[in-house]
């Protein structure tokens, strides 16, 4: 041992006693004084270097904090706790595998060390291994069941492992230990509002907020519920509140691109994304939100890589991302390879039930199929599992079930199905029917008369139109087969364009008597053009197929003077059975009760109607989904002709046009035309009794 000691005549082991002292005072510059001054008398000496990592790590130095304390940890009799410490700073710098090693060396050391274990717990938490991690944090409890952050860190590894109640049961436990626990009450908010228990959540979530308001997870947390029950501009207040004190922290920024995801602002969201990925490169949430945001803009190949590195880094959600990057190849028309991607999510996440529900949009149901049990199973357990994946399985179940001509299972399936997602979120009827009257009171003759030409010229945009599940994806594949059309799938540009100059109806008509109407008509035409030219690729036409954009069908000649619009019809009761089946990836509210569906349907048939009677022929034109049906040939091409193009006997193959599909008929365009789902509705007409009431049919 070096006989030195420190100056001013006093040993060693005093000089560390006042700098831990001085540390724990708050007096930093005297603890690292002496703590230095130890060093200089003995070098490598643990406790130290201990006090000097400590300090490091408070003072946002992660790297030093873990060189000092890496050093400590060489000392032959340096305690078992600084092992355990070190391994904490190891996890907040992503290096799990480094970590573990550190903790189990805590815990060989120390079998009774419970920050040993809990550290552990943690790190083989966002490592993935589970079990390993419930093993080690059970420990935790029963060596201090008084600790409430042992409850709640056992409670994040049942959650995980997909056991919801024991999870809830281990936050409520934190809590009544100690009710001013933030944490706790910021991950019950995250379980409740998986479980559709949006209101609670909320409370919670606010709780951990006014208890530590620099909580990150709360926030995000927060944002999350809010998202959930669709209520994207309170997700984004909550996100704002959080940018105030960490405006880059990255799970901020890729919480704010799945926000701003939800409402289309994709561009934007796509630098967030891009961004959060750049400061966390080991964040799989930050690639998996990339990779999402990618998906919708059609970057196939970059969607790819970034679903893959989302898979395979720690975190939560590798299962989406195996379950995306098969999505994409379905979308793809790559069928082989999606379904051997499906069954590698199901080799790594058995029984998923995002996985399988995806899986059987490909597949056609037999009786005694393997997945319908392991979809019933999901079911079974009730709130064991989160909401999103009991409502996928109710829905894969009605598929499953109709496949196999079991419509009495198939519908109850779905009636539960579409009863939990209608439980999630608002939605008024009425309001909606209010908002197309006032559209309808808007749009009139003399206005649209008046206001004709004044808008951006241009025969490039293709807009087809109509109710969801109408036979939209059908007509535009049919014409983006023709070599002068490119499909581009169902674009927000024009809802957002629309948005940029005051909104709908009466801003964009400069109704407020502030604006010039041609200015604001010929500002969204530009701003529509600017995002959807670049989808050309140097063809005449763009299909724009958002069905909703019936709602804007009068603006439409009035922005874009040149551009076209179809509207594709088809038997009502087909159109509402095929989406009240049909669990929608994008936002559908008024599509999961049947009697609301049906008020949709007579709504939007009233405003098309107007539509019909005040657009010009070489403007707007309709076809019937049963005409094509019935006539493939003969209806494309009338509407090949009615876009001034040349006749292509491509368009009659469409089902082996290549491009990606991302609708929920994504499959069923892969295919020749077929006439099974004409008339499909009579078959369960007994299951349709408040669709059939509202819509005025009378069962056959």
């Amino acid at each position: 041992m070096p006989s030195a000691a420190p100056p001013e005549n006093i040993s060693i082991q005093d000089a560390l006693t006042r700098a831990y002292a001085h540390w724990n005072a708050g007096q930093a510059e005297q603890a690292e004084m002496l703590a230095q001054r130890v060093l200089a008398a003995w070098p490598g000496q643990p406790d130290a270097l201990h006090l000097l990592g400590l300090m490091a790590h408070a003072y946002g130095n992660l790297d030093l904090a873990i060189v000092h304390l890496k050093q400590a940890c060489l000392a032959p009799r340096a305690p078992a706790v600084y092992s355990s410490n070190l391994a904490e700073m190891y996890r907040q710098k992503g290096l799990l595998p480094e970590g573990v090693e550190a903790a189990q060396r805590a815990v060989a050391m120390d079998p009774t060390l419970v920050s040993g274990w809990n550290n552990l717990g943690i790190l083989l938490q966002e490592a993935g291994q589970l079990e390993q991690s419930r093993t080690c944090l059970e420990k935790v409890v029963a060596l201090n069941p008084a600790w409430p952050e042992a409850q709640n860190n056992l409670g994040n590894t049942w959650r995980r492992l997909g056991q919801m109640d024991r999870a809830e049961a281990c936050y409520r436990q934190a809590l009544s230990l100690n009710p001013s626990y933030a944490e706790a009450h910021s991950n019950l908010a995250f379980l409740l509002s998986t479980q559709g228990g949006y209101d609670e959540a909320e409370q919670h979530a606010r709780q951990a907020i006014d208890l530590n308001p620099r909580l990150v997870d709360a926030y995000l947390n927060l944002a999350d519920l809010e998202i959930s029950r669709q209520r994207h501009d309170a997700a984004l207040r909550a996100l704002d509140m959080l940018s105030t004190f960490a405006p880059d922290h990255p799970a901020a920024l890729t919480a704010r691109a799945k926000a701003l995801r939800q409402i289309a602002h994709i561009e934007e969201a796509l630098a967030i994304a891009r961004h959060a990925v750049a400061l966390a490169p080991r964040s799989a949430e930050a690639h998996y939100a990339l990779a999402l945001v990618l998906q919708d803009l059609g970057i196939t190949d970059e969607a790819h890589r970034a679903y893959e590195q989302a898979a395979q880094l720690p975190g939560t959600v590798a299962e989406g991302a195996l379950v995306g990057r098969a999505t994409l190849l379905m979308e793809a028309g790559r069928k082989d390879e999606a379904l051997l991607a499906f069954e590698q999510a199901l080799a790594r996440f058995p029984g998923s039930a995002q996985a399988l529900a995806a899986r059987a949009e490909l597949r056609t149901f037999s009786a005694g199929d393997p997945d319908i049990e392991a979809l019933e199973s999901c079911v079974a357990q009730g709130e064991r599992r989160s909401l999103v994946d009991r409502v996928a399985a109710h829905f894969a179940l009605g598929k499953a079930y109709l496949d196999i001509n079991d419509p009495e299972r198939a519908f109850g399936h779905l009636a539960a199905g579409n009863r939990q997602k209608r439980a999630s979120f608002d939605y008024d009827s009425g309001q909606t029917e209010r908002w197309m009257e006032r559209i309808a009171a808007v749009f009139t003759r003399e206005r649209y008369g008046r206001l004709a030409g004044l808008g951006m010229p241009s025969t490039m945009p293709v807009f087809v139109v109509g109710m969801p599940r109408s036979g939209t994806t059908l007509i535009e594949q049919i014409l983006s087969s023709h070599p002068q059309v490119t499909g581009a799938g169902e674009l927000s540009a024009l809802r957002l364009a629309i948005d940029d100059v005051g909104g709908f109806p009466d801003g964009i008509l400069a109704l407020d008597g502030q604006t010039d109407p041609q200015a604001r008509l010929r500002q969204c035409g530009q701003a529509y053009l600017a995002r959807v030219a670049p989808l050309a690729g140097g063809r005449a036409h763009v299909v724009d197929k958002m069905p909703g954009n019936f709602l804007y069908a009068g603006a439409i000649p009035l922005i874009l003077p040149g551009a076209r619009i179809i509207h594709v019809r088809r038997d009502p009761v087909d159109t509402c059975l095929s989406c009240y089946t049909k669990l929608f990836a994008g936002q559908q509210p008024f599509a999961y009760d049947q009697t609301e569906l049906a008020d949709f349907y007579r709504q939007y048939e009233r405003l098309m109607a107007h539509w019909r009677e005040l657009l010009p022929s070489d403007v707007f034109i309709e076809t019937h989904y049963e005409a094509v049906v019935d006539d493939l040939e003969g209806e494309a091409r009338r509407l090949i002709a009615w876009l001034g193009l040349p006749w292509d006997d491509a368009c009659l193959d469409f089902h082996r046009n290549r491009r990606v599909v991302r609708t929920a008929s994504v499959n069923q365009v892969r295919q020749p035309i077929y006439a099974t789902s004409k008339g499909r509705w009579h078959a369960y007409a007994r299951y349709l009794g408040p669709l059939l009431a509202a819509l005025g049919v009378e069962a056959s």
